[in-house]
């Protein structure tokens, strides 16, 4: 498979799922995702880790590089010490995070991720629960990803996703730039500022 790999298989998912049933109405403090995108407009989602909006300027938002950790990612530990972990341990850098709900019978339809920031990074899906496992499609690849798996996959491809099963399906997608590529991509901001 050219647009799929699987990372780390057996991840222990309960702490992560009773962290976020601990806070109430987890999945109601943001709704940009199904408000604003509408491929993703089934999808509900906690954002962890966002573009940094100063740093717009006159870019669009699909180029801008900078990330920040949102004010809601102290209320998610677990999920922010898994990142920097796994940043550590790849020698990449943070980008975008969220905790995306895709509830039963709803889809992510096609798409492709445009932009400079998703041209140079790396798009990971952390399973955190799915009852038939994770149904996803990148070009002419498929796979059902399971719960505990996290899988890297291309999204400068044609992608999308649908949960088949008959309950929540919950996974944490989160981008990471290669380290190699930190001065190429930030010196061009740094120069213009």
């Amino acid at each position: 498979m050219k647009n799929f790999k699987l990372i780390k298989q057996h991840i222990s998912t309960q702490p992560f799922l009773d962290q976020i049933d601990s806070i109430e109405n987890a999945w109601a403090g943001s709704t940009g995702r199904q408000d604003k995108i509408m491929v993703q407009r089934e999808a509900l989602a906690i954002p962890l880790r966002g573009l940094r909006k100063s740093a717009i300027g006159n870019r669009k938002r699909r180029d801008v590089h900078e990330s920040r950790w949102t004010s809601a990612s102290k209320q998610y530990p677990l999920f922010v010490e898994f990142l920097k972990e796994f940043a550590k341990e790849r020698n990449e850098i943070l980008g975008r995070a969220k905790i995306v709900c895709l509830p039963a019978g709803k889809q992510v339809y096609p798409h492709i991720d445009r932009g400079e920031y998703y041209r140079v990074r790396n798009r990971y899906h952390l399973v955190l629960k799915s009852s038939l496992g994770s149904w996803m499609k990148t070009g002419d690849e498929e796979v059902r990803m399971q719960e505990g798996e996290l899988w890297w996959f291309d999204n400068n491809e044609m992608h999308e996703a649908r949960n088949d099963g008959d309950q929540d399906r919950i996974h944490m997608i989160f981008d990471m730039l290669p380290s190699e590529l930190e001065e190429e991509v930030f010196s061009v901001y740094t120069a213009a500022s």
